[in-house]
């Protein structure tokens, strides 16, 4: 069983969740949202070190047509730095529409507009781990 922690980037917020390989099912753990990059590894870094991660996972922003665009850029940037700094491999996902699934999700709990703020990147980010979950290796 490994544990995996994914990572919904942005440049103002990152949200976080985790899942185990041995039941493929994701939950929301939190959003990051420091403006100092140092403070954001930082967090990073101790969520790594509570979690045990074996792998992490990046969302990949991508146009609907799958052409990638500045976003998908950075957030590439961000796996190459999240590999660098902590010796993990990192896999990238497709996240087209995973913050609108995300907001749709909350809306269902009751939770809507900006009271979605503060959950909305994180349950993207279990959204982003549950496709990588779903979908079966190339």
């Amino acid at each position: 069983m490994s544990t995996i922690l994914a990572f919904d980037f942005g440049e103002v917020r990152i949200g976080v969740a985790t899942g185990s390989t041995e039941i493929g099912i994701a939950t929301p753990v939190e959003t990051i949202a420091f403006a100092d990059n140092d403070k954001k590894f930082a967090r990073i870094e101790a969520l790594i070190k509570a979690w045990q991660p074996a792998l992490l996972v990046v969302g990949l922003p991508c146009y609907l047509d799958g052409t990638e665009h500045d976003m998908s850029r950075l957030a590439r940037k961000f796996a190459n730095r999240l590999n660098g700094r902590f010796s993990l491999p990192v896999h990238l996902v497709d996240e087209r529409l995973s913050s609108a699934a995300a907001s749709s999700a909350l809306n269902e709990t009751g939770l809507k507009g900006r009271k979605q703020k503060t959950a909305l990147d994180q349950v993207a980010a279990m959204q982003i781990l549950q496709t990588y979950f779903d979908t079966p290796p190339v």
